[in-house]
């Protein structure tokens, strides 16, 4: 069901909620102005911090299609708007061979049509769409080179883009627009400018309760408390990659799973897998030091 935008910073944080999706006030703040402005909204940030699910929740609770294009290296424009289906093309010319069609002008202007067109996320998020703009996710922007920074720079401003052999698609509405980052490189500032920004900070303790208790109710607090000040001590420690929220709740996953009503070091060092993914942090952390921050966790517990 399509809903219509949150008129309030209240309202958004209730919208997101709704989806399980926890966040602060900064973060609603921006969430709502870039609603409400029609602004892209830049989110940067360490990996598995919640960045890629607040377009997922936002696209839920408005009831809105969400388009992801997912930024790699060597992306370019063509790929992200269209591209034509050569080999529908090729098959229609050679029907037209075998029925020895005469009017070979007359395939061509034919032959790229929309018929033959394959719409990529941009050109998809131009279009319109019953329900309303739809919530275009461009993830991890700076997995991208400069020239496709600069060709956003116009699409994002001008929300158009023009395919030479059928002329320029505007947006009757913009898309809702949400770009992500985790900070391999600097995007450029141009780009930000044409955005809200906001960095996507790893939560609180309370708060990353909060996001166990609603993604995984069956999670005891008990143990979701355990596991937010571990995982929370285990951010300290000198790691090559630092896990995210979404690393917490696979572990949690992982705990509830093995019947888990508590944590113990053999227990963390054999699951550490769920936590860590490169084998030198992973050795590091397995045994003594996990079970020294284990301790530590359970002190800080104990002194709230």
């Amino acid at each position: 069901m399509t809903r219509d935008i949150p008129t309030s910073i209240d309202e958004t944080i209730a919208l997101l909620q709704g989806q399980d999706y926890v966040c602060g006030r900064d973060l609603g703040t921006v969430a709502f102005l870039a609603l409400k402005l029609g602004k892209p909204l830049f989110l940067e940030g360490e990996a598995g911090v919640g960045k890629t699910e607040i377009a997922k929740a936002l696209a839920t609770a408005l009831g809105r299609r969400l388009i992801r294009l997912q930024c790699y290296e060597g992306l370019d424009a063509s790929s992200a708007i269209y591209e034509w289906n050569f080999s529908a093309q090729m098959i229609a010319i050679r029907t037209a061979e075998a029925t020895h069609m005469a009017d070979r002008d007359a395939l061509q202007d034919e032959l790229f049509t929309g018929d033959f067109l394959i719409k990529r996320p941009l050109l998809q998020a131009l279009e319109p769409h019953p329900e309303g703009p739809p919530v275009l996710l461009i993830d991890e922007v700076d997995r991208t080179d400069e020239p496709f920074e600069a060709f956003l720079l116009e699409a994002l401003s001008d929300f158009q883009v023009t395919i030479p052999e059928i002329g320029t698609i505007r947006a009757e509405e913009p898309p809702i627009v949400i770009l992500t980052s985790n900070r391999t490189r600097e995007v450029h500032d141009a780009l930000k400018r044409r955005c809200l920004y906001h960095w996507v900070d790893y939560p609180d303790f309370e708060t990353e309760v909060a996001i166990l208790r609603a993604r995984i109710p069956d999670c005891a607090e008990a143990l979701s408390r355990e596991v937010v000040a571990f995982v929370s001590r285990l951010r300290g420690e000198d790691l090559f990659k630092k896990p995210g929220v979404a690393e917490a709740i696979d572990w949690a996953q992982c705990l509830i799973a093995l019947d888990v009503l508590s944590l113990d070091a053999e227990l963390v060092s054999n699951t550490l897998g769920a936590l860590l993914k490169y084998q030198d942090d992973i050795a590091r952390i397995a045994g003594s030091e996990a079970a020294r921050i284990l301790e530590e966790a359970r002190l800080g517990l104990a002194a709230e």
